[in-house]
C-alpha cells in the first residue's frame, strides 16, 4: 500500500507537470475514457440517479442469494428521489440568492454609470438573467411604469429570492424621498455577501461533522465486506436464518436512528 501511494503520487505529479507545460488540455487516455463513460450514463439517467439502487439491489439479491435485497431496493427509489429533489431544490435557491447579490452590483453598476433606476433595473435584469420568470415581471414593471416595490416584493416570496424585499425597500426609499440608491444597493449588496460568505464559512466547518456522519453510514457495509472477504458469508447468515434476520432489522434501525441522530446535531449546529 505505501508503495502503491508513492507511485500514485509521484503520476500525479508527472501528469500535473504534463498539463502545466502543454496547456492543460491533454488528458490520459483511462480519464478520457472514464469521462466519455461518465458522460454516457448521465446522459442515460438525465438525472435520475435514484434508478441506480435497483442494481445494486440486484447486485447484492444474487450474491444473497435472496429476493430481500430487491424489495429493499424498489422501497430505496423514492426514499433517494425525495432525498435528490429537496438537494436540488436547496441548489437552486441558493443559486437563486447568489443571483439577487449578482443584481444587486449590476443594478449599483448601471446606477453610477448614470442610467436612471427603469433603464438600469431593466439593464441588469438582463445582464445577470438569473432570475427566469421573476426577471420578465420586473422588466415589465420597470418598462411600462408598474409597480416595482410590489413587484420586487411579491417575487420575493420565492424561495431564494427574499433579498429582493430589501431591493424593494432600497427602491422606495430612493423613490419617495429621494435619497441615494445606488448607496443602499451597494450596502445591501455588501450584506448580502457578508452573509453569504457566513454560510460558506459555516459549511465548510461543517464538512468534517458530515463526513463523518457518512463514515458511520459506510461502516456496517465495511464490516460486511470484511466478513465477506473472511469467509463468513454474512448475506447468508443475515438473510437465510432467523438469527439473522433478526440482527438485520434491529440493525438496520438502530443504522436509521443513529443518522438521523447525528444528522438532526449537524443541522441544529448549522442552523445555529
Amino acid at each position: 500500500m505505501a508503495l502503491w501511494l508513492v507511485v500514485r503520487a509521484h503520476g500525479r505529479a508527472l501528469r500535473r507537470a504534463r498539463r502545466l507545460f502543454s496547456g492543460g488540455d491533454e488528458q490520459s487516455p483511462c480519464q478520457e475514457r472514464w469521462g466519455k463513460a461518465r458522460a454516457h450514463v448521465e446522459k442515460r439517467l438525465r438525472g435520475r440517479w435514484e434508478w441506480l439502487c435497483l442494481p445494486v439491489a440486484c447486485v447484492v439479491a444474487v450474491l444473497g442469494d435472496s429476493a430481500l435485497p430487491l424489495i429493499a431496493g424498489v422501497i430505496a427509489v423514492p426514499v433517494v428521489r425525495r432525498r435528490l429533489a429537496r438537494r436540488r431544490v436547496r441548489n437552486e435557491e441558493e443559486a437563486k440568492g447568489a443571483g439577487v447579490v449578482d443584481l444587486c452590483g449590476a443594478l449599483v453598476g448601471e446606477l453610477r454609470a448614470g442610467h436612471e433606476p427603469g433603464r438600469a433595473l431593466l439593464v441588469a435584469v438582463r445582464d445577470t438573467g438569473v432570475l427566469g420568470e421573476a426577471g420578465a415581471r420586473l422588466s415589465a414593471a420597470a418598462r411600462f411604469g408598474g409597480d416595482v416595490p410590489g413587484t420586487l416584493v411579491q417575487v420575493a416570496g420565492a424561495p431564494g429570492l427574499d433579498g429582493l424585499v430589501g431591493v424593494a425597500a432600497c427602491w422606495r426609499v430612493a423613490v419617495g424621498r429621494g435619497a441615494g440608491l445606488a448607496a443602499g444597493l451597494a450596502r445591501l449588496e455588501s450584506a448580502l455577501r457578508a452573509d453569504r460568505r457566513q454560510r460558506e464559512e459555516l459549511r465548510a466547518q461543517m464538512s468534517g461533522a458530515w463526513s463523518t456522519v457518512v463514515l458511520l453510514a459506510v461502516l456496517p457495509v465495511l464490516g460486511m465486506a470484511l466478513g465477506a472477504a473472511l469467509g463468513a458469508q454474512p448475506l447468508k447468515v443475515l438473510l437465510h436464518s432467523t438469527a439473522g434476520m433478526v440482527c438485520l432489522v434491529m440493525g438496520g434501525l438502530l443504522e436509521v436512528c443513529g443518522l438521523l441522530w447525528a444528522a438532526r446535531i449537524v443541522r441544529a449546529g448549522e442552523a445555529g
